[in-house]
């Protein structure tokens, strides 16, 4: 075991897995410091601050521990950083996704420096379920370096960079949520539920006491809306821009909605005086229609191409295989816990990435992120901003085509015998 002097700063939410990373810190000897983050003033659709409540029970689980406990607002930072970028990807008809920037922006970046400069922690540590390639050990011999101002790295300079890999719990993993942090907040990282499931995370949590927080219900919303309705929510931000829900098959008007923003492909459009149920395929900002298909699978949902913007790599350099051959085979997801499909990634010049998936997936979705893993490595992630064409569009190419090619055969004369 460590000397105690070792000093790790946890981000504690007021939630059972926060609380045990803590404890489990403090059983391997470390000086431990909680933290509490606000990242958003909140109340629930029933006028409760959750905010005060979350904090509350932080400060009970410190004080069970016997360790101090902090509390630091970043509800400026998350405003400019995350929900302002949010609401410019909505206007722009994608749907972004806010706990992936968070991560990126809040935890592993604001929070991450004040642990470290701040209250001169050696490392931080969180409750996610994922894990590094180092040891304990090795988090703690981390010197902080500058980044080299020049924009390309010395090519000989001898770099072993920190990787993130899927927790134990499969199903728990939150790899997918960590994709965009830092290699610098990553190297000072510490995970100590990476080898647990999240049932013996309850059981070390009853052991311990910590009954008030395993009352507490999974928080499964959006880290700032909670549970409440998603366009009564955004309606209070942005201006409704009412436009046409408009069939993707024949063009006809099936009726209206509040905003393209508050619609996301693949879901349930609600359209008034229609029996059958109508699903989100696609949506033209310029004149404000939102497309729509009978069916949730619809062929016009299915596509099997994506680009990304400039992709960000965990490990900062992209696999040397990529960069070799401009081409790699890997798995891919766009939303947390989907099944990892196979996918060939190839490099463009930009840095952006073009993602060849081995079967269509159903609601690709710009304003989301493709986040690439080789086995257990989490490779990191790209915000998607263009999709390849879907099954159905196609397939009307296909019919148009040997339409054509029937109407020539048709056209062309006999020859003479």
């Amino acid at each position: 075991m460590l000397a105690p002097s070792m000093h790790v700063v946890c981000a504690m939410s007021g939630g059972v897995d926060s609380s045990v990373a803590a404890l489990l810190l403090k059983r391997r000897g470390y000086s431990v410091t909680g933290v509490f983050m606000k990242n958003w003033d909140s109340l629930d659709e029933r006028g409760v601050c959750t905010t005060e409540k979350d904090c509350e029970d932080a400060y009970r689980v410190c004080q069970t521990l016997d360790i101090p406990f902090h509390q630091v607002s970043y509800v400026k930072e998350y405003w400019h950083e995350v929900f302002s970028k949010l609401l410019k990807e909505y206007e722009k008809g994608r749907t972004p996704n806010p706990d992936i920037l968070c991560n990126k922006h809040i935890k592993f970046n604001h929070f991450h420096k004040y642990a470290v400069n701040t209250l001169g922690a050696d490392a931080m540590a969180t409750g996610h379920y994922a894990r590094t390639s180092q040891e304990d050990e090795e988090v703690f011999q981390q010197t902080p370096t500058a980044s080299p101002i020049t924009l390309f790295r010395n090519r000989f300079e001898i770099r072993n960079p920190v990787r993130l890999y899927k927790g134990a719990d499969l199903l728990k993993d939150q790899t997918f949520f960590l994709s965009q942090i830092s290699q610098d907040a990553l190297r000072q990282t510490m995970f100590p539920l990476a080898g647990l499931t999240k049932e013996f995370v309850k059981k070390i949590a009853a052991e311990a006491g910590f009954h008030h927080v395993l009352k507490k219900k999974e928080s499964m919303g959006i880290c700032f809306i909670g549970e409440r309705n998603f366009e009564n929510f955004i309606l209070e931000y942005l201006e409704p821009k009412p436009g046409n829900f408009v069939s993707i098959q024949d063009g006809a008007v099936m009726g209206t909605h509040k905003g393209w923003f508050t619609l996301t492909l693949g879901q349930r459009a609600r359209i008034g005086g229609q029996r059958d149920p109508w699903f989100v395929v696609d949506k033209d900002i310029a004149t404000g229609d939102v497309f729509v298909a009978p069916t949730t699978n619809h062929p016009a949902l299915f596509r099997d191409t994506v680009r990304t913007e400039r992709f960000h790599w965990v490990t900062v350099d992209p696999p040397p295989e990529l960069v070799k051959t401009h081409m790699m085979e890997c798995h891919f997801r766009f939303i947390h816990q989907m099944p990892l499909t196979p996918c060939t990634v190839t490099l463009n010049m930009n840095g952006s990435v073009w993602i060849s998936l081995s079967q269509p997936i159903r609601a690709l979705t710009p304003g989301q992120f493709a986040v690439l893993y080789k086995g257990d490595e989490c490779l990191g992630s790209g915000k998607i901003v263009q999709l390849g064409p879907s099954e159905y569009t196609l397939q009307q190419g296909r019919e148009r085509m040997a339409a054509a090619t029937q109407h020539r055969e048709q056209q062309t004369p006999e020859p003479a015998s």
